[in-house]
């Protein structure tokens, strides 16, 4: 769904944002809710999970593709792989890092504190996307002036989006 977005919208950064802020009210309702019942547990976390695996997917593929493609790197299929190593890799040591983390803090202060931990690298994630979101932004709005179409096709103009074929 976040890639769908990303495509049709042209802004993969909004909706990499707009996931991932999403995330803490799921993870907060997960929290207190996801007790309930087994039919609450799935569906909270399915919902947890969509909302960060969408961001996850797209900087892993779309980010590291469009920093690959960026003109200062001339095009240089190395770059691309080291870019997407680079994203890789911190991927990686995140995966390494949060279960060991988890651990520790369940054990000082319970999972009130896990969940504290998610939310705030939920937010520090946001937060972390936010200058991208701005200039994405403002390449949108000056893209909507001038009537260009964004990377979906879809032609942008002071009336609103049009699907081009």
């Amino acid at each position: 769904m976040a890639g769908h977005l990303s495509d049709k919208s042209g802004a993969s950064a909004l909706v990499a944002t707009s996931f991932t802020l999403v995330s803490v009210p799921f993870l907060y309702l997960y929290r207190f809710y996801g007790n309930m019942s087994f039919v609450v547990n799935v569906v909270l976390m399915m919902a947890c999970g969509f909302c960060v695996n969408g961001p996850y997917a797209l900087i892993t593929t779309a980010v590291s593709a469009d920093l690959g493609t960026h003109e200062s790197l001339a095009g240089n299929a190395k770059a691309l792989a080291t870019v997407t190593a680079i994203i890789d890799g911190m991927g990686s040591i995140g995966a390494a890092i949060g279960p060991m983390l988890t651990g520790y803090i369940s054990e000082q202060g319970g999972f009130d504190g896990v969940f504290v931990m998610l939310y705030t690298a939920a937010l520090l994630a946001g937060l972390l996307l936010v200058r991208l979101c701005i200039k994405e932004l403002q390449t949108l709005k000056a893209d909507r002036k001038l009537g260009m179409r964004v990377s979906s096709g879809v032609q942008l103009t002071a009336k609103g989006a049009q699907a081009v074929v």
